[in-house]
C-alpha cells in the first residue's frame, strides 16, 4: 500500500491534479516535454494528506467553524486558520508514509538538498491562480528535515491568505487537498520568471523575461529589481538592466541567505541576449504543450536552463476566435452599451442573434471586428469620426494600432469597407409626430409578440423565437428610427460646434436639451419620485420597507394601513419599467419585476430626500432653464454680424434636437421589453426540464447557448459537465477587466486623452454634461447598496438605464466607462447633472466619502480631501 503515498515526477501528467495537486501535475507534464529539463524528484500524494487529516478529528470541527465565518471577518479567520495549522504540524508523520518518503529520497544520496513545495488540488487551475497561496521551502537537507517541511506544506493549505481566497471564491475547504513536491535543489547562477505573453499589455507575441543572480526567491520576494527583456519573433526588442545589489544563495547546511553582489557585477546582465532568446524558445515549447500562455520559473545552471515551475497566466483577457491567421482589431460592445460585466452564455448568444452586426465573444464579453472598416481609408475616416465623438479613448486606441504600419492592411476604397459610419445627414423633417409614430410601431410589434408567444412551447417555441429575432432586428434597423437618432445626435454636435465657434460657449446643447420630451429613461427616474410621493403619505409602509428582504413583499403590503395604495403604485411602475435591471443587455440578469426589492433602497432615498411633487417640479425647472438658455443664445447671436441667419439656423437646430433627442433612449427600451418576453417563455421551458429531471435547476440554462438550450429541449439531454465548466469560466471572467480595443495578438489597447489643459493631479475623462459641482463622492458598485443623501456625487464603473432612478437624487456623476451618447451621458444632460465619464479607475482612485469637484464642461475631476 505504500506506493500510493509517493509518485515519481516522471510518472505524472496534467490529468492527475486530484492525486498530486496543480503544481505537481504541471511539473509532471513539463518533465515529459522534449528538450525541457526539470530537476528530478517526486510527489507526496493527496492520499497522505487525507490520512493526516483523518488522524486529527479536531480539525473537522474547526473546519465547520471556518465555513460559518464571514469572508470579511479577518480576525476570526486568522485565529482559526492558525489553530488548524498548529494541529496539522503537531501530528507525527505515520511510519508507513515516512518510510515511503525516505525510500524515495535514497536514490538522490544522503546529504542532497531539496526544494519542498506545496501543491494544492485547487492551485494553478485555468480559472484561478493560487500563486503564492501556499508555501515553498528551499535547500532542505536530510530526510528528517524533509519530513518536517512536508508537514509544514500540509499545514500551509490553511494559511490566512489561502483560506480567505477560498472563502471569497466560494471554494469549500474540504474539497481542496494538499500534495507536496520534493525536488532536488539546483544552485543557479541566475534565475527568474518568463511570461510567454506580455503580462501588462496581454500581447501573445511578446514574451517577457525577468532575471536576477542567484536563486529566484530574490525576485519573487521583491528583494531586487530584475533585468527585464522583451522578445518578439526570436529577437530581443527591449531590455532594462537593473542594478542588482543583492542575491539569495543556498547555505551548505540548509536554508538560504541574502548576499551582497560585487560592485562591478551589479550592472552586468544576468543573461546574454542569446540566452534570453533560447529561454523564450523553451517557453514557446511549454506554451504549445499546455495550450495557453504560461508563467514559468526557470534557473540557469552551468549554462543550461532548468524549469522549476509553469502555470497558466490567468490575468490575460482571452481572445475572440477568428478562424484564420490574419490580424484583427476588435472594439468592445460593452463600453458602448454601458455594461462591461461578463455575460452568461445564453445572454451572449441572444444578443448575438438579435444584434445588427456580427459579434465575437471573449472573456464573457462581446466585440465587433472593425478590421475591414479600418482597412479602407474612406470607411476608416467615418468610423474614427463617429467613434471619436462618442468615446475618444476608443478612437485613440484604434489610432495607436493604425500607427503600427503593418498591423492593419490597407484596402482600396472600392473594397468591402461599407459606407462610412454615420452616413450622410438624415433628411427627416422636424416633426414630433414622427417620434409618436415610431413609438406606436414599436408598441404594436411588442404587443403582437406577447400575444403570439403565449401558445408556444417545446421545439415550436424556439422556431417561433428565431422568427421573433428577425422581427426584432427589423424594428431596430427601421431606417426612419435610425434617421431620427442620427438627426438628434447631429443636431447636438452642430449646436456644440457652432455655439463654441460663434459665442465661445462649450457644450451649450447640454442646457438646451434639459427636460426634452419622450425620453423614456429620464421619465423612469421621475416616475419613481411619484411612487415615493404615494409611499411618503403612509407611515406604516415607510416603517415596513427598510426591513424588506423577501421578493414577495408586495403581497405583504396589502396587510398594512395604506399598503394597497403603495403596492398599486409600485405595481404600476413595474408594469411600465419592470423589464429593466442593471446589465440588462444580458437576458439572464434578474429584472426588477423578478426582484422588486432592488428598487426599495432607491424609493426610500426618494422618500427621505425629496418633498412631494418633486418629479413635476424637476421636469418644469429643466424645461424653463432650456427655454431661458435658448432665448439667451438667440439674442446674443442676433447681435453678431450676420446674426439673424445664425440665430434662425440655431433656432431650427434647437427645435430639431428637442424633438428628436429624447427618442435616442427608446430603441433600447424596446429591446429590453422584448427580452423580458423572451425570458419568461424560456424560463417556463427551463422549468419543464427541471420537472423532467434533465436540469438540476432552472438557471442552469443560462450557461447554455440558445442553440444548446434548443437541442436540450428536443433531446431531453444536457451535459452537466459543460454547465459546470461554464460556471467556473464565468466566475473567472468576473475578475477580468475588458479592454476598449483588443487585437488578435491579445494586446489590450486602452487609449489616452492626450490633453494638457487640466490641473496637475486631476483625473481626466470625457465631458458629457456641462457645469461644475462640488460634493461628497459616493462610490457605489451595486445599485442595491445605494444610500444617497442630497448633494452626493455618484461615482461608479458604468451606468446603464437602470441607474436612472438614482440620478434624480444626486448632483453630479463620474463613471469609468461611457461616451458622449451613452445612456448615462444622455440622462445626466436631461437632468442637468455635471458629468464626466470614461475616467480610468475612478472607483479605485476616488474613495467613498471624499470631497470632489466635477468639471462637467472641461472633463476632469479634482479630489479635494
Amino acid at each position: 500500500m505504500t506506493e500510493q503515498y509517493v509518485r515519481d515526477l516522471q510518472e505524472i501528467d496534467e490529468t492527475q491534479v486530484a492525486v498530486v495537486g496543480g503544481k505537481g501535475a504541471h511539473l509532471g507534464g513539463l518533465s515529459r516535454i522534449e528538450g525541457i529539463r526539470v530537476p528530478g524528484g517526486f510527489c507526496v500524494t493527496t492520499d497522505a494528506f487525507r490520512r493526516i487529516m483523518a488522524e486529527a478529528p479536531s480539525v473537522h470541527s474547526q473546519l465547520d467553524q471556518l465555513a460559518r465565518t464571514h469572508p470579511d471577518d479577518r480576525e476570526a479567520i486568522r485565529t482559526l486558520s492558525a489553530q488548524i495549522r498548529r494541529t496539522i504540524e503537531g501530528i507525527a508523520v505515520p511510519g508507513d508514509i515516512a518510510a515511503a518518503i525516505t525510500r524515495a529520497l535514497a536514490p538522490f544520496g544522503e546529504q542532497v538538498a531539496y526544494a519542498v513545495r506545496s501543491s494544492a488540488t485547487a492551485e494553478d487551475l485555468p480559472t484561478a491562480s493560487f500563486a503564492g497561496q501556499q508555501d515553498t521551502y528551499l535547500n532542505v537537507v536530510g530526510p528528517t528535515a524533509v519530513l518536517r517541511h512536508v508537514s509544514r506544506c500540509w499545514a500551509s493549505l490553511f494559511t490566512e491568505r489561502a483560506v480567505t481566497y477560498r472563502q471569497q471564491n466560494g471554494i469549500d475547504h474540504r474539497t481542496v487537498h494538499m500534495a507536496v513536491v520534493v525536488q532536488q535543489m539546483v544552485f543557479p547562477q541566475a534565475a527568474g520568471i518568463l511570461f510567454t505573453a506580455d503580462p501588462v499589455t496581454g500581447n501573445r507575441k511578446v514574451a517577457t523575461v525577468d532575471a536576477g543572480f542567484g536563486l529566484g526567491e530574490a525576485l519573487v520576494s521583491g528583494l531586487v529589481n530584475p533585468d527585464v527583456f522583451k522578445v518578439r519573433h526570436g529577437e530581443v526588442i527591449a531590455k532594462t538592466i537593473a542594478a542588482k545589489q543583492r542575491a539569495v544563495h543556498a547555505l551548505p547546511a540548509g536554508g538560504t541567505q541574502e548576499v551582497a553582489i560585487d560592485a562591478q557585477r551589479q550592472e552586468q546582465p544576468a543573461l546574454t541576449d542569446a540566452q534570453v532568446v533560447r529561454l523564450v524558445e523553451l517557453g514557446r515549447r511549454i506554451e504549445a504543450h499546455f495550450g495557453r500562455p504560461q508563467d514559468i520559473e526557470w534557473c540557469l545552471v552551468d549554462g543550461d536552463f532548468r524549469i522549476v515551475q509553469s502555470r497558466p497566466i490567468t490575468t490575460l483577457f482571452p481572445l475572440p476566435e477568428a478562424g484564420d491567421q490574419e490580424n484583427h482589431v476588435y472594439v468592445s460592445v460593452g463600453h458602448q452599451q454601458m455594461m462591461t460585466d461578463p455575460m452568461k452564455p445564453l445572454g451572449l448568444s441572444l444578443w448575438q442573434l438579435t444584434a445588427m452586426a456580427p459579434m465575437h465573444q471573449a472573456g464573457g464579453r462581446l466585440f465587433v471586428d472593425v478590421t475591414r472598416r479600418l482597412a479602407s481609408p474612406a470607411s476608416r475616416a467615418g468610423l474614427l469620426e463617429l467613434i471619436g465623438r462618442g468615446d475618444p479613448l476608443v478612437r485613440d486606441a484604434l489610432e495607436t494600432v493604425l500607427d503600427r504600419e503593418d498591423f492593419v492592411p490597407s484596402l482600396p476604397d472600392t473594397g468591402p469597407g461599407g459606407p462610412p459610419a454615420g452616413g450622410a445627414s438624415a433628411p427627416v423633417e422636424t416633426d414630433p409626430a414622427i417620434v409618436t409614430k415610431l413609438i406606436e410601431r414599436s408598441q404594436a410589434s411588442i404587443a403582437a409578440l406577447e400575444r403570439e408567444i403565449r401558445t408556444k412551447t417545446g421545439p415550436a417555441l424556439f422556431d417561433f423565437l428565431l422568427e421573433a429575432f428577425e422581427e426584432h432586428k427589423r424594428v431596430l434597423s427601421d431606417p426612419l428610427s435610425l434617421q431620427v437618432i442620427m438627426a438628434g445626435m447631429e443636431a447636438t454636435w452642430w449646436l456644440n460646434d457652432k455655439l463654441q465657434e460663434w459665442l465661445g460657449e462649450k457644450n451649450a446643447a447640454d442646457t438646451l436639451t434639459l427636460s426634452a420630451p419622450d425620453n423614456i429613461t429620464s421619465e423612469m427616474g421621475l416616475a419613481l419620485l411619484d411612487v415615493a410621493d404615494v409611499i411618503r403619505r403612509q407611515p406604516e409602509v415607510v416603517a415596513f420597507l427598510p426591513g424588506v428582504e423577501d421578493e414577495g413583499f408586495l403581497d405583504e403590503l396589502a396587510k398594512l394601513a395604506g399598503g394597497t395604495e403603495a403596492r398599486d403604485a409600485i405595481e404600476a411602475y413595474l408594469d411600465r419599467y419592470g423589464m429593466r435591471c442593471v446589465g440588462e443587455i444580458d437576458i439572464t440578469r434578474p429584472r426588477w419585476r423578478e426582484r422588486p426589492t432592488t428598487l426599495v433602497p432607491v424609493i426610500l432615498d426618494n422618500v427621505r430626500n425629496f418633498a412631494p411633487g418633486a418629479a413635476e417640479r424637476r421636469f418644469e425647472e429643466g424645461r424653463q432653464k432650456a427655454q431661458k438658455k435658448e432665448q439667451d443664445v438667440l439674442s446674443r447671436l442676433r447681435a453678431l454680424p450676420d446674426g439673424d441667419r445664425k440665430a434662425d439656423e440655431t433656432k431650427r437646430m434647437i427645435d430639431r434636437v428637442r424633438t428628436f433627442i429624447g427618442y435616442r433612449e427608446y430603441p433600447k427600451y424596446g429591446i429590453v421589453t422584448r427580452y423580458f418576453v423572451y425570458k419568461q417563455a424560456l424560463l417556463q421551458e427551463a422549468e419543464r426540464l427541471v420537472q423532467a429531471n434533465v436540469l438540476a435547476e432552472q438557471e442552469d440554462v443560462f450557461y447554455l447557448t440558445f442553440q444548446e438550450f434548443r437541442d436540450a429541449v428536443r433531446s431531453h439531454q444536457v451535459d452537466d459537465q459543460l454547465i459546470q465548466q461554464r460556471k467556473d469560466a464565468f466566475r473567472s471572467y468576473q475578475a477580468l477587466t475588458p479592454p476598449r480595443v483588443l487585437t488578435s495578438e491579445g494586446e489590450a489597447v486602452t487609449g489616452a486623452y492626450r490633453r494638457d489643459d487640466v490641473p496637475a493631479g486631476a483625473l481626466i475623462g470625457l465631458p458629457v454634461s456641462a457645469g461644475t459641482i462640488e460634493g461628497r463622492a459616493r462610490v457605489i458598485l451595486d445599485i442595491a447598496e445605494a444610500d444617497l443623501e442630497a448633494g452626493d456625487i455618484l461615482v461608479t464603473t458604468f451606468t446603464d438605464p437602470s441607474w436612472s432612478p438614482l440620478f434624480v437624487g444626486i448632483t453630479g456623476l463620474v463613471t469609468e466607462v461611457g461616451g458622449l451618447m451613452t445612456h448615462g451621458a444622455v440622462i445626466a444632460r436631461e437632468y442637468g447633472l455635471p458629468a464626466v465619464v470614461g475616467v480610468a479607475q475612478a472607483t479605485r482612485l476616488i474613495r467613498d466619502g471624499q470631497r470632489i469637484r466635477v468639471h462637467g464642461t472641461d472633463g476632469y475631476v479634482e479630489i479635494l480631501s
